[in-house]
């Protein structure tokens, strides 16, 4: 597939702007973070297509993505389409950092070093 094909499917469009317009508290308290390059100066958007799967927040320049889990996530079910969704996004290059929500809340500073501990280009 040619990344044009990968990124920012159309066919996902409303879908990622109605996420992004109902993120979730940890999402929205991470995002303040995250935007406008706050985080060291990288890039960072909310809801990103590739492929089929939305993400929380990607950094491109990294090929760093970050998805945040909460209760939904804790049931194995959703634990088994998680991995099959890490599997194929590593597979693609690139690094997966999965955080539960509770962490972004209770221990931010350690959810952005780990964050920025995982940026290549430094």
């Amino acid at each position: 597939m040619l990344k044009g094909q990968i990124h920012t499917r159309k066919e996902l469009k409303e879908y990622r702007r109605f996420l992004r317009g109902n993120m979730t508290g940890a999402e929205a308290f991470l995002w303040n973070c995250l935007k406008a390059k706050r985080l060291e100066g990288r890039r960072f958007t909310r809801q990103h297509s590739i492929g089929n799967y939305i993400v929380d927040f990607y950094c491109a320049s990294e090929k760093l993505i970050v998805e945040l889990n909460g209760e939904v996530h804790t049931n194995s079910v959703a634990e088994e389409k998680d991995l099959k969704r890490t599997k194929y996004l590593e597979g693609l290059g690139y690094k997966v950092l999965r955080f539960e929500n509770k962490m972004v809340f209770d221990f931010l500073p350690s959810v952005l070093k780990d964050i920025t501990d995982n940026f290549k280009n430094k």
